[in-house]
């Protein structure tokens, strides 16, 4: 081949290279202003959805308080953690997890494939552990895994206040209590942002705050912290001394119808799931009906007054200390003799009382105890709450009427009976009963005549005195004015069980301008089972406290005390 050939093959193949090269490099720019400027907003969407995520801001649930606007559950924040099944760690690193989460690795691993095979995107590994665990969980650096901020509620006071307060599930919603009763008043509303996560879908970077998030809003209860726990030491106390089957107290405000304290007896503590049983949880002041025995004669005293056919002075023979009605024998405990009205109510007649409840006309006695409440619900908005049981006095028999004047045939509530005490208490007005503090002044309604109760107050002055069958309930430095109440339980073959009773004690204090009503329901106490014996030292030493807290002065001074004290023997509980 000659030179000229050898050059012409060489400038040949050069132009052929640099041709590649050319078309190369053209191919290059037009890729590049494809990237660049054609398909740039397109890429960068694309770009964005695989790094930017849009992500809840969790709101945390209002707090509730007591009257003096003390915490009674918040709402902490807790970490929890969770893993992308599709981008998760291998087998190792999810056994690395779960022994830093104390989790079972098998059982964890097991999950995870599954929810990989169902093409899940999202699974929980454990919630509402501690910020600080979390952080642990974090510096494993294993992709898939990433932690969400939640909030864990918590009750500083435990089981003191249970079964008013309820509680939250796992998800911070109220299932119980007054969690439940007002759980969207306390439920935020979550935020968003948009945020830049890495790799292992970690938040590197916040890009936009979409939306605010609205914290809950708290709820302040007419609860107050320092007599609750009074009232709950006590009951326990008592409910333990007596080895009783359970127990309840109530305490109220007759001015404006609030509820100061409320506890029962079993509990159980809200902060700890396991005791999340129905039997420890159930609030019995207000879902459970019992007959109050001999703290109703106060109300068929009242019908009798209103009547105009009796006084507090008007005498009642009680014979022998029993009698036949129907059938059905009615007696007392020990013979009385004649007992005028403040007799019956200071030695618990269950003879008089029934006596003078058959002379009345039926539509009026059912009036009076259809008004101070029996027979309907309170309206305090708490769940479950019952209305008790009183029959339509068209129903009535003359046995029924009669057994009625002292707590039998009728079932109420706690809240109840303290409810219809407090229209005793407070001139016969009568305020809906209420767990929330008010704003503004509650209108009351007048159920019963200001003179009959104001007459009532003073004759159950004479229960608690040292001939009364509640002297046990007195408050040292205070008058007070209650009734005690025994009755025989009602066994499940709707026959009355000889040896278990109910035992109850419902009362005021000062007597001379009632400041609280107190109830206290002790079931089925072991030995000793008289309201005055059993239920009365509760109120005693629950509202000895509650005065001294409240700065209530005293009125039973001995220039002030009460007159002379009937001098008949004291009989009954």
């Amino acid at each position: 081949m000659s030179t000229q050939d050898e050059f012409s093959d060489f400038s040949m193949r050069r132009r052929m290279v640099l041709g590649a090269f050319g078309v190369g490099a053209a191919a290059l720019v037009a890729r590049g202003v494809d990237l660049q400027v054609l398909n740039a907003p397109f890429l960068q969407r694309q770009g964005a959805a695989r790094h930017l995520r849009v992500v809840a801001i969790p709101a945390h649930r209002g707090m509730i308080l007591d009257r003096n606007k003390r915490p009674l559950a918040i709402s902490t924040p807790m970490d929890s953690v969770w893993l992308d099944p599709q981008t998760a760690p291998d087998d190792a690193g999810l056994a690395r997890l779960a022994t830093r989460l104390g989790l079972d690795a098998a059982t964890l691993t097991t999950n995870v494939h599954q929810a990989k095979a169902a093409g899940r995107e999202f699974i929980w590994v454990r919630r509402l552990i501690d910020p600080a665990l979390g952080r642990r969980v974090t510096a494993l650096g294993l992709p898939g895994v990433a932690l969400m901020r939640e909030y864990k509620r918590y009750y500083p006071m435990g089981e003191v206040g249970s079964h008013v307060l309820g509680f939250t599930n796992i998800d911070d919603k109220g299932q119980d209590g007054l969690e439940l009763e007002f759980n969207e008043w306390m439920t935020g509303v979550p935020g968003s942002k948009r945020v830049v996560q890495n790799l292992y879908g970690q938040i590197v970077q916040d890009v936009d705050l979409l939306k605010q998030a609205r914290p809950g809003r708290n709820l302040v209860t007419s609860l107050d912290q320092r007599i609750q726990y009074l009232a709950y030491r006590s009951l326990k106390a008592m409910a333990v001394q007596s080895n009783a089957r359970a127990a309840s107290i109530v305490v109220m405000d007759p001015r404006d119808g609030t509820i100061v304290a409320m506890a029962d007896q079993p509990t159980f503590n809200p902060n700890t799931r396991s005791d999340y049983l129905s039997h420890l949880y159930r609030n019995r002041a207000v879902t459970d009906a019992y007959e109050p025995g001999s703290t109703m004669k106060p109300f068929t005293m009242a019908a009798a007054l209103i009547s105009g056919q009796y006084t507090p002075q008007s005498k009642i023979n009680t014979g022998p200390g029993w009698y036949m009605l129907d059938g059905h024998e009615i007696k007392d405990d020990v013979p009385l003799g004649t007992v005028d009205m403040t007799q019956l109510l200071e030695f618990s007649s269950n003879v008089a009382a029934s006596k003078i409840a058959i002379t009345l006309p039926p539509q009026l006695m059912w009036s009076v105890f259809n008004a101070v409440g029996f027979g309907h619900i309170t309206h305090s908005g708490f769940p479950g709450e019952s209305p008790g049981v009183l029959h339509n006095w068209r129903d009535w028999r003359q046995i029924n009427q009669a057994t009625m004047a002292y707590g039998y045939g009728i079932a109420v509530t706690a809240l109840q009976l303290a409810q219809a005490y407090c229209a005793l208490a407070h001139g016969g007005v009568q305020y809906p009963a209420t767990f929330l503090r008010p704003d503004t002044p509650p209108r009351g309604r007048q159920v019963i005549p200001r003179k009959v109760a104001d007459t009532l107050r003073g004759m159950l002055r004479y229960v608690v005195t040292p001939l009364g069958t509640g002297y046990a309930a007195h408050v040292p430095g205070y008058t007070v004015a209650g009734k005690t109440g025994t009755a025989h339980r009602m066994t499940q073959a709707g026959v009355y069980a000889e040896k278990e009773y109910t035992a109850v004690f419902a009362g005021m204090v000062p007597a001379s301008n009632p400041r609280l009503v107190a109830v206290v329901v002790v079931d089925a106490p072991q030995g000793k089972y008289f309201g005055g014996q059993v239920a009365a030292p509760v109120f005693r030493e629950v509202m000895s406290g509650a005065m001294r807290l409240l700065d209530v002065p005293p009125d039973d001074i001995p220039v002030l005390r009460a007159g002379p004290v009937p001098r008949t023997q004291p009989r009954g509980a």
